[in-house]
């Protein structure tokens, strides 16, 4: 049997099953559903079904993640910006993404450590 003929009978089965049980009738969205799955141990009975609502429960978090991603690529890479390497895109957009995580650390902190990387002729400084 293929995958997709098991989750389609285990969501047949699923179905049958919670619409004659009383635990499932008051609930109202997905994250009570996966929750009252895993305490009456269905999720075990129905694996595939667990997994597809897991799956609907961080999909619109994975979709934002995406569209940051995209929106700080827009500002990062303008137009004259527009034939930087892939890394250097890269490590622009990770340290814009993430700048909480950046913000953390003193700009003095992170010159000096570039400083002493290696030799340089001309010393860099805060400004």
């Amino acid at each position: 049997m293929t995958d997709l003929v098991l989750l389609y009978n285990q969501l047949d089965t699923y179905i049958l099953d919670v619409r004659s049980a009383l635990e499932f009738s008051s609930l109202n969205e997905n994250g009570s559903l996966a929750e009252n799955l895993v305490q009456t141990k269905r999720s075990l009975v129905y694996p595939l079904v667990y997994l597809l609502v897991n799956l609907a429960l961080t999909l619109p978090i994975i979709t934002a993640s995406v569209e940051r991603a995209f929106s700080a690529m827009k500002i990062v890479k303008n137009r004259l910006l527009n034939r930087m390497g892939d890394q250097f895109l890269n490590d622009s957009l990770v340290t814009y993404i993430e700048k909480d995580v950046f913000d953390e650390f003193a700009n003095e902190v992170v010159l000096q450590r570039f400083q002493n990387m290696k030799k340089r002729q001309v010393q860099l400084c805060k400004q």
